[in-house]
């Protein structure tokens, strides 16, 4: 007798929650902006990652070595501002990975290209490990966001 009652238990509850709404688009949905931002039907997006790492010509002339990071600085700017790098920056540890880019790009090869547009590559100073991402298309809007974040400007 316990296991009829236990199954008719079971069958309502069943009941009860393909009755609940089961629709799977998300009420917040944004049509337009997910256009606009590149994602798919997850909110996602594919980007390519990199990992900045200690490259084999490292500088030991402070001055030469600030202005190699100062051009670094405004290459990274200029990407952002292109619409190409949507997040940059340093890890915080004494460790050979120094940051990281994520690229608004879907190849590596386009990844590629833009590494070489940076003069601490170009110096080899530092090289860079580049990886497929795929992450919410949110990212895009990081880059607008923070400039009204930011009382100064890194690349000044």
């Amino acid at each position: 007798m316990k296991k009829p009652c236990l199954l008719i238990a079971l069958i309502f509850i069943g009941v009860a929650c393909f009755a609940q709404n089961t629709s799977k688009v998300n009420p917040a949905y944004d049509a337009a902006l997910a256009k606009k931002l590149g994602a798919d039907q997850y909110g996602m997006k594919r980007y390519v990652m990199a990992f900045l790492k200690e490259g084999p010509n490292r500088l030991k002339d402070s001055a030469a070595r600030m202005q190699l990071q100062m051009a670094h600085l405004k290459n990274i700017s200029k990407l952002a501002d292109e619409g190409k790098l949507v997040v940059a920056g340093p890890f915080l540890d004494d460790q050979p990975i120094k940051g990281i880019f994520i690229f608004n790009v879907k190849t590596l090869e386009e990844a590629k290209t833009l590494t070489e547009t940076d003069p601490a590559i170009k110096a080899g100073s530092l090289i860079m490990e580049l990886h497929p991402f795929y992450c919410s298309a949110a990212l895009m809007e990081v880059v607008k966001i923070h400039h009204t974040l930011a009382s100064e400007n890194f690349s000044d």
